[in-house]
């Protein structure tokens, strides 16, 4: 049974590459999370460490963050993938991408840099259709952040099949595979229990909206 890593960004995708990735026989072994530089919040997501933290809790598997600058990204990443292969054994590094070839060549980069296979589960399926199986698979996840096309008011909302129409017709991704907007896990039935997240604040950085989450 061949032990991986996860790239774990706390959203819908890299949560059903895991799925994917124990249902074809692997076996997860630590959750890797890159943060911003005051390791307070995940690069891509901004979502705060106790929550990130507690969704490796409801998996029951360890979650391993990385505070690093866009500079100092793929040198830190690639540390880190040399001691969580010799602290864990992994041979594998598993990531959600679905087609986006620049960013597969990179995963395969960095794992090959440390002796481990890049698997991609998500690879080349038909963007809706996933989304469509990752809620028919029980994932519960919300919109945390949003280009500004989508704008505010999506913050906060959960991921339906009726909010992936009502995207596709504003001209947004499915899946927002080309960074349109980004989820938070709070359940899957891999979790121990579903993580209960309060939204408040909202704000526009760098034409991005973002929402304020924390655990209650």
């Amino acid at each position: 049974m061949k032990k991986f890593v996860s790239s774990w960004s706390g959203g819908k995708d890299s949560c059903f590459a895991l799925m994917q990735a124990i249902a074809s026989g692997m076996q997860p072994s630590v959750l890797l999370n890159m943060m911003n530089e005051n390791d307070m919040v995940s690069r891509s997501h901004a979502i705060p460490k106790d929550i990130l933290l507690q969704q490796g809790a409801m998996l029951g598997l360890p979650m391993v963050t990385r505070p690093a600058s866009w500079d100092g990204y793929e040198k830190i990443f690639i540390e880190t993938l040399h001691s969580l292969k010799a602290d864990y054994g992994i041979e594998a590094g598993v990531f959600g991408d679905i087609d986006l070839q620049p960013h597969r060549d990179w995963e395969e980069k960095v794992c090959s840099a440390v002796g481990i296979e890049a698997i991609l589960p998500l690879w080349l399926r038909n963007r809706k259709e996933l989304v469509y199986a990752m809620l028919d698979a029980g994932i519960e996840t919300y919109i945390v952040s949003c280009n500004e096309t989508m704008g505010e008011r999506f913050l906060g909302k959960k991921i339906t099949h009726d909010l992936v129409d009502e995207l596709e017709a504003i001209g947004i991704d499915a899946c927002g595979e080309n960074g349109e907007y980004h989820t938070l896990v709070v359940y899957t039935p891999m979790f121990k229990k579903k993580i209960e997240v309060a939204f408040g604040a909202t704000r526009c950085h760098n034409q991005y909206w973002f929402i304020e989450m924390k655990l209650e």
